[in-house]
């Protein structure tokens, strides 16, 4: 299983959450950087079993900003059957 960890002290916004996300994963050409990109990664361009822990969001300064990249990952949990995994720290 691939386990990321995306540490939210050094994610300034979502532009950076998803900056880091197609880091982790190796995510080679263009990423588009939005929600639809991030379910398409998940549910077909990264290799599963997969885990992310996103550490240190509550302390962020604006976290509502993740929302929506948040919902996206908990969608993906549930459509993968388990093969995608979202931990909050």
């Amino acid at each position: 299983m691939k386990c990321v960890t995306i540490d939210f002290r050094e994610t300034g916004n979502i532009k950076d959450f998803y900056a880091q996300f197609a880091r982790h994963f190796a995510i080679e050409g263009e990423f588009g950087a939005n929600l639809d990109a991030l379910w398409d990664a998940l549910t077909g361009m990264i290799a599963l079993p997969a885990r992310i822990t996103l550490r240190h969001l509550h302390d962020h300064e604006d976290p509502a900003q993740f929302a929506d990249a948040i919902l996206v990952m908990r969608e993906a949990e549930t459509a993968l059957d388990g093969l995608f995994q979202l931990r909050v720290t």
